[in-house]
């Protein structure tokens, strides 16, 4: 498996369709929500896995803060690292960057595999698109 930064259009068209079949076929989030009017200021991330496209995110700059997104991997490739490679590889961009903290909405469900690599919680619980998150930070070293 390998995290790619997306270059071209058939990588980011790579990103949508796992973001397309996680959040808006499994998750019935609608298309409107999920692809964003933030779309084109971001820096997309695709999971590759013989060069099928199984995971996906996304990460925009908002000042000194970087802001982790849109992270997802198919149902049949979760569970086996495939989420924490997808945010290594996020974290190691945000660092190059100059960036020493992001912060992240995780949906409630997700809150405990963030905790397990560095993030805090911040917020009560709210809800996006109709699912609860909380807002997540970590500072980068």
């Amino acid at each position: 498996m390998k995290v790619k930064i997306a270059t071209t259009n058939d990588e980011y068209n790579d990103a949508l369709l796992v973001r397309r079949q996680v959040f808006i076929e499994e998750q019935q989030v609608s298309e409107v929500e999920e692809i964003d009017n933030l779309e084109n200021e971001a820096t997309h991330f695709v999971l590759y896995d013989h060069n099928q496209p199984i995971g996906a995110g996304r990460f925009r700059q908002l000042e000194n803060t970087g802001k982790v997104e849109r992270i997802c991997v198919l149902s049949t490739s979760r569970k086996k690292g495939s989420g924490k490679m997808i945010m290594d590889k996020i974290e190691q961009y945000a660092i190059d960057q100059g960036i020493n903290k992001l912060k992240l909405n995780s949906q409630t469900h997700a809150e405990q595999f963030y905790k397990k690599l560095g993030y805090e919680t911040v917020s009560e619980v709210f809800m996006d698109a109709g699912i609860p998150h909380v807002t997540m930070v970590k500072q980068l070293t």
